[in-house]
């Protein structure tokens, strides 16, 4: 396990009081696997092993878990990554039991680990999500006051999670810049997004889409696909997700040109 322990937060909300804490033991690790079967309902094939949790906290990355009392409602994993010179981490797993999700645990999660990547010199985080699934979409880029700018088709192959349905992995790589203002202003509570640009890009997306994953799968994959298409183009001429707009029947994704 890694020698550094960083501190428990607790954080009481309505019904149910979480604690976030870093895994320090085995045990812990191994209800981080069993986590992974509740959520995404995984085969084992598709299990990330507690060894590999080990690999990540003894190599700069970590694994956290999230509590009710004593009992594990979720977790997170991360994995020490560099690039251009500068570290970050690369946020690969965050997990929240289906009857906690809507409560602020992966919120909890996501801070605890903004708050231990500054404290550790880390400036930045970076994970993948499916654009199809709009409530993602607003807490990555609206809550947490990230950006998008980078398109992976099939990112993961196929899974066996009933969650992903029988479509390509197709992923948008969130980048997580801890100190900038957009991400100060999000998790304040103010916006993430600005959308007073007048070359802004517009991005629609069914309402309705993730639902269709499973129920309808050849009408989602007609939508991933002219997402696919949309978003690259638009990636490739310098433009970045920097908001994100729900409704109804339709949600909308911003793009806005964007320099580092």
């Amino acid at each position: 396990m890694s020698s550094v322990m960083s501190p428990v937060v607790n954080v009481a909300m309505s019904a149910i009081d979480v604690t976030i804490r870093p895994c320090a033991s085995h045990r812990d690790l191994q209800t981080c696997v069993e986590l992974q079967r509740r959520v995404w309902n995984f085969s084992d094939a598709d299990i990330v092993p507690a060894a590999l949790f080990v690999v990540a906290q003894h190599t700069g990355g970590h694994a956290y878990c999230a509590c009710d009392g004593g009992r594990a409602i979720g977790f997170a994993l991360a994995f020490a990554a560099w690039r251009g010179g500068s570290r970050y981490w690369h946020s690969h797993m965050v997990g929240v039991l289906p009857e906690y999700q809507n409560h602020g645990v992966g919120r909890l999660l996501k801070l605890y680990q903004r708050d231990e990547a500054l404290r550790s010199g880390i400036d930045a985080i970076e994970w993948t999500f499916d654009p199809l699934e709009s409530r993602n979409a607003y807490f990555n880029i609206m809550r947490l006051g990230a950006i998008a700018r980078h398109y992976l088709p099939d990112c993961y192959g196929a899974t066996t999670s009933p969650l992903h349905g029988s479509l390509p992995t197709d992923r948008l790589l969130i980048e997580w810049p801890l100190r900038a203002r957009r991400v100060e202003s999000a998790i304040s509570g103010r916006s993430g997004g600005s959308y007073s640009f007048e070359n802004a890009q517009h991005i629609a997306v069914p309402s309705a889409v993730g639902e269709w994953k499973t129920g309808d799968p050849e009408r989602a994959r007609q939508v991933q696909s002219g997402l696919r298409r949309k978003f690259t183009d638009l990636f490739s001429r310098g433009y970045a997700v920097t908001g994100f707009r729900r409704g109804d029947e339709n949600c909308e994704y911003v793009l806005e040109p964007y320099e580092d």
